[in-house]
């Protein structure tokens, strides 16, 4: 693959299933949330009352073809929400009930998809700086875990955790890693915690034990450092799920829609 338009095409016709971090560096990723209409304007507020764990990029334009401004997002190409994703998560009455390659059988007249700023988007500006994630240098994905922070309510969505990624850093970094990724603001910005009290703070019982994405290693000079992650929105229909009529779909963890931006404000 050579572009994000190549990478999709890839995935529309599942030839690549699996995760994203570390592919097409520069360009920016996004999560995946498709939503009956009824949900649609509770979870949009979602995002505006909780901008650095569901920060909004764009939402569909009445067509899984077409996304509000499209050509700041997808320049290039053909574009469909169902399809473009490595693999997607199907939801029903808050329940995980399959993993799939694509979401065409669910997608429905009335439903809404929304794009989610991914952490992602910044491992490359971090490698850059000589600060590699190393889900990205041991060609993994990232931890991911739930915590017991919640988000500010919404609509019918309420008593909703946060999920944050995890990524190892040493001591000394911290403060050039917060730097970099502060500039990020609609792909989650800094880290919102670090450090093993961090972990006590969200409610972190295992870090060697993720809910999602793969366990990483933390070296003795190394602590660990939190984002807020786009996993989030998933977790909130799983909490609210009997008050969604419907399918509704998510992409699987780690696996992301590559934009042909490389910068998003």
């Amino acid at each position: 693959m050579s572009n994000p338009e190549s990478f999709r095409e890839l995935c529309r016709n599942e030839l690549h299933s699996g995760p994203t971090s570390g592919l097409l560096s520069g360009y920016v990723q996004a999560n995946l949330l498709i939503l009956p209409q009824s949900a649609a304007e509770s979870f949009e507020d979602l995002c505006f009352r909780n901008p650095v764990a569901c920060p909004l990029l764009c939402k569909t334009n009445d067509s899984p073809y077409r996304l509000e401004n499209h050509d700041r997002y997808i320049k290039n190409g053909h574009f469909d929400i169902r399809r473009d994703f490595p693999k997607y998560n199907i939801y029903h009455g808050g329940e995980l009930i399959e993993q799939k390659n694509n979401c065409v059988d669910e997608w429905a007249e009335g439903h809404v998809g929304f794009l989610i700023g991914c952490s992602f988007s910044f491992e490359y500006a971090l490698a850059q700086a000589g600060l590699a994630p190393k889900n990205v240098v041991q060609g993994s994905n990232v931890s991911m875990f739930v915590t017991t922070k919640y988000l500010d309510t919404s609509g019918i969505f309420h008593r909703c955790p946060y999920v944050v990624s995890m990524r190892p850093y040493k001591v000394n970094d911290i403060e050039q890693v917060r730097q970099i990724t502060r500039l990020f603001k609609k792909t989650h910005g800094e880290p919102i915690d670090w450090g093993f009290d961090g972990a006590q703070r969200l409610g972190i019982r295992d870090l060697k034990q993720p809910e999602y994405g793969d366990p990483i290693d933390i070296a003795e000079n190394e602590i660990p450092v939190f984002w807020a992650c786009g996993v989030t929105p998933q977790l909130a229909v799983a909490t609210v799920g009997q008050s969604i009529d419907g399918a509704v779909v998510g992409h699987t963890p780690g696996h992301m829609l590559v934009l042909d931006t490389t910068q998003v404000s």
